[in-house]
């Protein structure tokens, strides 16, 4: 794993046994590990220890989105099982998703979803035909709260239980709309939000839909080739008078998970920071000016993945390769339900 100028999806590959691919979340949400990357030689905490490495004046950012109940399973008039990943609520009681079945619906067709309704097939959209857009009988969100299942990672192997629909949505999840959660963000408890507060650290909130384009495995070999997915974002005019005035005063920003992070990014493309809201396509890899964060919690991420590509453009690439070859000896818990780890800006 050489670092050179033209990266290719082989320099973000390391060996991960699987056995360190979190199942389940830790116990207590502020009792996973922190792995302290912040210098050069790797220091091994906890999540609870956050009070005490950052600093009073200090503003974290997190994502406030509410992951929703976003996957269904139901049938097709002939008969043949299918399961959809609702990727995106539109107006009309429409939805974009992403669907499996051993043959694809037909437009015009529907499709009855949980023994419970019908949807009605509109035909293919997304970027090569890659998603069914539907449309339901009713307010989709409501459908899907009463009829549809966690959307867990793939790599979670076990049907989502009443526990996962408490533990893979973070306390103060607000904004519906996304289908995989802001995974850092799921470390913080009320407990941990009053230490950090009466230490003097601020938060404020920004929102990104995650959307499960997050999921997809990057397809070229160089990775300037990739194209990203798109997703909802939105940086209020408080959010950006917040992070000006920690700046004004000497604090830091940190961004809590790579969304949040590339939330801001979005937000900072024209040279500063600016309220806004719409959709972000933002690709961060080696190389990309950075202009807000000056810190980043954040999980482990998958090998080859656009998000292992985004720490290492933070932190640095050889720096995150020494991390992530550190988290495996250490035997930190990898992905959605396992620990994180506390970078700077390089």
């Amino acid at each position: 794993m050489n670092a050179h100028p033209h990266y290719t999806l082989a320099d973000f590959d390391y060996t991960l046994p699987p056995e360190l691919i979190a199942q389940h979340p830790a116990a207590e949400r502020s009792g996973a590990r922190l792995l302290d990357g912040r210098s050069p030689a790797p220091l091994d905490r906890r999540i609870r220890d956050l009070p005490t490495l950052l600093r009073q004046g200090d503003l974290l950012v997190f994502n406030d989105t509410r992951v929703i109940k976003a996957r269904l399973f139901g049938h097709k008039e002939s008969g043949g099982a299918v399961e959809a990943l609702v990727e995106r609520v539109l107006p009309g009681h429409e939805v974009l998703v992403h669907l499996r079945a051993s043959k694809s619906p037909r437009p015009g067709s529907r499709v009855r979803f949980a023994d419970a309704f019908d949807a009605e097939v509109l035909g293919r959209a997304g970027p090569e035909g890659a998603l069914f857009h539907l449309r339901l009988p009713a307010d989709p969100l409501t459908l899907l709260d009463a009829h549809g299942h966690v959307p867990l990672p793939p790599y979670i192997h076990h049907a989502d239980s009443p526990a996962d629909q408490t533990r893979y949505q973070t306390v103060f999840a607000a904004r519906p709309g996304a289908v995989a959660a802001p995974t850092a963000a799921l470390h913080f408890d009320d407990a941990l939000l009053e230490q950090l507060a009466a230490s003097g650290i601020g938060h404020t909130r920004i929102t990104l839909h995650v959307g499960a384009g997050t999921f997809q495995p990057v397809r070229v070999a160089h990775i300037a080739e990739h194209r990203m997915h798109s997703e909802w974002f939105e940086v209020s005019a408080e959010a950006v008078a917040a992070i000006e005035a920690t700046r004004g005063h000497g604090g830091r920003i940190v961004a809590v998970g790579t969304t949040a992070l590339r939330a801001l990014e979005s937000a900072a493309r024209g040279g500063t920071l600016q309220a806004i809201r719409g959709e972000t396509d933002i690709f961060i890899t080696p190389g990309f000016h950075l202009r807000v964060a000056d810190l980043l919690l954040t999980n482990f991420h998958l090998p080859r993945s656009t998000l292992l590509m985004l720490v290492s453009a933070f932190a640095g690439f050889d720096h995150i390769h020494a991390l992530y070859l550190h988290a495996v000896q250490a035997r930190y818990r990898f992905f959605s339900y396992g620990d994180a780890m506390l970078l700077q800006r390089a």
